[in-house]
């Protein structure tokens, strides 16, 4: 299994080829277990409401690319929140 540091890094490169189990283990990291698992989707709960959402789906062993743009987006906001109160 890669790092978290190496599949963000992967992500940001492709996110067109990211495997959904990758995905999924950096949501976790960043925002602890789904919320939501029973369906087709996982979603993840944020400190903030709306957007960027934390909701990705398995299509067919790959993430879906716009997700993959989205959870970038979160966990970039997420660090920036995070740099602010240090």
């Amino acid at each position: 299994m890669a790092g978290i540091d190496s599949i963000l890094l992967q992500m940001k490169r492709n996110p067109v080829g990211t495997r959904f189990a990758d995905v999924a283990k950096v949501c976790e990291h960043y925002f602890g277990p789904p919320r939501q698992t029973g369906s087709s989707h996982m979603v993840f709960k944020t400190p903030w409401q709306g957007d960027p959402r934390v909701n990705i789906q398995n299509s067919k062993g790959k993430a879906k690319p716009y997700q993959v743009r989205q959870v970038l987006q979160a966990v970039s906001r997420l660090e920036a929140e995070h740099d602010e109160k240090y």
